[in-house]
């Protein structure tokens, strides 16, 4: 019979600061995004006058006065005659650098991983050491934005998806759990008449799919929030992805504007534009979460 130990007076006491510190710092968390969610309905002359008690006067009227709710910025987001054509097609460009990117980062992570994680490899000593030297020492900005260019990527989508396309760290966990998969089963699949590309396609990526969501996941949000690649080697202003567009909108100031008789994007346009680009990623994640911890710990515990 399993006994259950009571909650001491102590224990209470540690739990209750526990939470309260873990709501304060939810709170922290949480609040700056509602409040974005909040601003980018609301007027601009509320955004311009209050601060925290912006939702009451969004969502409260008081008296006659109408409340300060409007879907302005969405509609001017999605406006095709102005800044809509530019988001819009950088949401485009985000997404299939995102889906191929993460394709390309999965397929050459697991390739290697596997080749790495079998004893029968030639050099895997020496392989290993090298990818172990890039986890400390970089080339750098320069020496890799020539590298890029005399590639021939510059300004072209390869250059935000080639450079990246194995994380070392994230090569190695999958590599821990590429060596704990049974002997047994490639084994029974060798004497079954299976090659190694047999193997490796019909016995280690369908057990490893768990890894495989939760790696994909962390390479898909890597390439949705980057933008300093696009910044450095993409010239073309129609190639950017959205990242790149919302640092621009919300960098924008009068001074960066050639025409003077355009105004600058208002806080109420920048709050939706930031908005726009957050809840593709938190759409995706939600189906991938459960995976998450236990895809790490799977390759990151060896036993």
């Amino acid at each position: 019979m399993i006994s259950i130990r009571r909650k001491t007076l102590n224990d209470i006491v540690w739990d209750t600061i526990i939470y309260i510190v873990l709501t304060i710092l939810s709170l922290i968390m949480v609040i700056p995004f509602i409040y974005v969610i909040v601003a980018s309905f609301a007027r601009e002359s509320l955004i311009q006058t209050t601060s925290m008690d912006l939702f009451w006067k969004i969502f409260a009227p008081v008296g006659n006065h109408p409340n300060g709710f409007t879907m302005a910025a969405y509609k001017e987001v999605f406006d095709m005659d102005g800044i809509g054509i530019q988001v819009l097609r950088s949401l485009g460009v985000s997404v299939c650098v995102t889906v191929f990117g993460t394709l390309v980062n999965l397929f050459c992570s697991t390739t290697m991983a596997y080749g790495l994680s079998r004893s029968s490899l030639i050099g895997k000593t020496v392989i290993l050491r090298m990818v172990l030297f890039t986890m400390v020492f970089g080339g750098g900005m320069i020496p890799t934005f020539l590298v890029v260019k005399s590639l021939g990527m510059y300004d072209s989508y390869a250059a935000l998806i080639l450079p990246g396309a194995i994380s070392a760290y994230n090569m190695l966990i999958i590599r821990n759990f590429f060596m704990e998969l049974p002997a047994g089963l490639e084994e029974a699949a060798s004497i079954d008449g299976c090659t190694d590309i047999g193997i490796f396609v019909k016995i280690a990526l369908p057990l490893s799919l768990p890894m495989l969501a939760t790696f994909g996941l962390m390479y898909g949000v890597g390439h949705w929030n980057s933008y300093f690649d696009a910044l450095l080697y993409l010239d073309d202003s129609s190639k950017y992805p959205f990242q790149l567009v919302l640092r621009n909108v919300v960098n924008q100031t009068g001074a960066d504007i050639d025409n003077l008789d355009e105004l600058p994007p208002s806080d109420t346009l920048k709050m939706a534009v930031i908005v726009i680009g957050t809840v593709p990623i938190l759409c995706v994640y939600p189906f991938l979460q459960k995976h998450f911890a236990a895809g790490v710990m799977t390759g990151a515990i060896k036993g």
